[in-house]
Parts: structure tokens; sequence; C-alpha cells
């Protein structure tokens, strides 16, 4: 969880659709709260981030070609900076809003003093934009009796986007939280990738969440098309996977092979799998590292170690492959199991 007791500087900008002609509304300067709203916007900005899966800014021609890296840069220099450089980032998701779908809404620009992450102590930048409106009702009490009425605000219980930028490895783009909790399409890519412009940091949760994400592509996808494999013994192979990675303190792609995948063969089609999959998925995953448990906990979840037959049977495999056999008689194709007791 990351948490912070204190909002140092605080700035908010309108940004409309610049594709729909609406406009940008700048305010005039930084804003100021009382402790009680600061308090309820900590309440709103950090809950939402997840630890452990970060990121980092970047740019393809270099990082000082990157818009909020600049800024940030020039707000941890000195945090007096924030109100212009929140100006400088307004203009410049204002002029990412370009897709149709694309809400307006209010634009923070935000400096936390004293961030814990990790149990690490670090100030951040915080951006967040507001899209969704929710309507509440107020009761009003005149004279002697009660009236009702209904006001669109920000539910503080739904952040819409937001991003966190650590004031840590400033050289290779900070340690950057994201998050983007409206978007999911084409139209998600003006926050993530126009506006930020992040990629994923390259860790030891990146790196396990990578290579598990491989491992498990190439034994559902890649397998069946090189070697006759039968569905059981692709449940297997994903079994003794997670195994490892549940047993091992690091990863070592020659102990993976040799323990998990142990046929020469496919070994080699492992590894030339696990070139075209970094090349195709723009990562590199290295070969030693150590494991993030965090990430194989997330991870594990998207292993479906299940054998389902025609619409409405399905085996579920979740120990020993032997205990499992397949054939064919007069009647059909079938499975065999066998067990020890009954429940």
């Amino acid at each position: 969880m990351i948490y912070s007791e204190s909002i140092d500087r605080l700035s908010v900008h309108y940004i409309g659709n610049r594709l729909h002609s609406e406009p940008i509304n700048i305010s005039e300067s930084n804003i100021i709260v009382s402790t009680e709203i600061k308090q309820l916007l900590i309440g709103y900005f950090l809950p939402s981030f997840m630890t452990d899966d970060y990121n980092q800014l970047y740019h393809d021609s270099g990082i000082e070609y990157n818009v909020v890296y600049g800024a940030a840069n020039a707000i941890f220099d000195n945090p007096e900076n924030l109100y212009d450089q929140s100006v400088n980032l307004a203009k410049h998701l204002y002029e990412q809003s370009t897709h149709p779908k694309i809400k307006g809404g209010e634009f923070y620009t935000v400096y936390f003093k004293d961030c814990v992450v990790d149990g690490e102590t670090l100030d951040a930048v915080g951006l967040f934009k507001s899209e969704n409106k929710d309507t509440f009702l107020k009761v009003l009490r005149e004279g002697g009796n009660f009236n009702l009425e209904s006001e669109q605000g920000i539910n503080i219980k739904k952040l819409d986007k937001g991003c966190l930028i650590f004031n840590k490895d400033r050289e290779n783009g900070y340690v950057v939280a994201v998050v983007d909790n409206t978007n999911k399409g084409i139209d998600a890519q003006y926050w993530i990738d126009d506006f930020l412009h992040v990629r994923q940091r390259k860790d030891e949760y990146s790196n396990t969440e990578n290579v598990m994400a491989m491992a498990k592509q190439f034994i559902t996808k890649e397998l069946p098309k090189e070697f006759e494999v039968q569905k059981a013994d692709q449940i297997d192979l994903l079994n003794r996977s997670l195994q490892f990675f549940k047993e091992k303190d690091t990863f070592d792609i020659e102990d993976f092979a040799n323990e998990v995948i142990e046929q020469p063969e496919v070994i080699e089609s492992f590894k030339s799998y696990k070139k075209n999959y970094e090349e195709e998925h723009a990562t590199e995953i290295d070969d030693c590292f150590t494991i993030s448990q965090h990430a194989f906990k997330k991870q594990q979840r998207s292993y479906k170690r299940i054998i389902r037959l025609d619409k409405k049977i399905q085996i579920i495999i979740d120990g020993n492959r032997d205990h499992i056999e397949q054939g064919e008689d007069e009647k059909g194709k079938y499975y065999k199991v066998y067990y020890n007791t009954e429940e």
C-alpha cells in the first residue's frame, strides 16, 4: 500500500476534449485547501495504486523528450515550480485528448511529501484526472419540512486516472505507478502511452510476470504446433512450472528448462520462443533473476489447468499426471482417472 500524510502543493485545471473543441481552463494559481480536505484527497488519490507493478517514463528519441519527465525534474528540483509545470502538463494532456470517447474532467497536479512505498519514504509527484461524475442527493430542512436536491460531483471512492512519480531512479525515468480505471481500449492509450509515455519497469516483478506469461503461452499455444502433445501433458507442464516458481527463490533459465521441460528438442524450441516473445512484446526477460512472490501469486491465477470435454464435463488436474490415462475404444474417446480417496 502507498501512503502519505502530507499534500504539500496542489493545482487543478480543467481539460476538455480537443477533438470536440471543448476548452482547456487553466486556474490562476495553486489552490489552498484545509487539512480535512487534504485528508479526503489522500483517500481519493492513493488507495487505487498497487505496489510492485511499477513503470518508468521513457521516450523513443531519448528520455529528455518526455514532457512528463521534464516536469517531474523541475518539480523535484524545486516544489515551488509545481504551478508552472502543472500548466505545461495540462496543455500537454489537452494536446493528447483527441479520441472521440475521451471525457473532459479536472486535472490535478499534486506534490506529496514523505510517501511510504514498499517500506521506503519518498516524495512524489501525483497526476490525476477525474472524468466521471456521480449524482448525489442533498436533504435540506426548510421550515418544518424536508426537501431534496441533486448535485453532480466526484465520488472519492472511484479514482478514474492517476500516476505517481516517485523521486527515485531519475536517470532511468523514475519509479512510476499508474492507474486507469475508465478505459481499456484504444481510447485509453492517450493517458498511458501518449500523455505519460511509460513502459514497464525492468525488475524482479516484471521479470517474473513476463517469464510466467511467456512459459504459459509456449506450453498452451506454441508446443502443440511443433510437437504431438496431449492436453494432460500440457497441464502437467503448467503444474510443474508453477511448482518451480513456488519453490525457488531465483529463476535460472537452464534450471527451468532442465527441471520442467526436460526434453532437449522442446528445450531448444522454448529458448527460441523466448527470443521471439521478447521481440513481439518489446521486452527483455533476464535469464537469471530473483523471483517475485507477489508476481507469482498474481500470475498463477491465469494458469488454467482444466480439460474441457464436450460442453459440460471438466477435469481439473492439480497433481500427478500419472493418475490420468487417455484412450479410445468402440464407445469413443475416454479419460481414466486413478485415485486413493474420495471426498
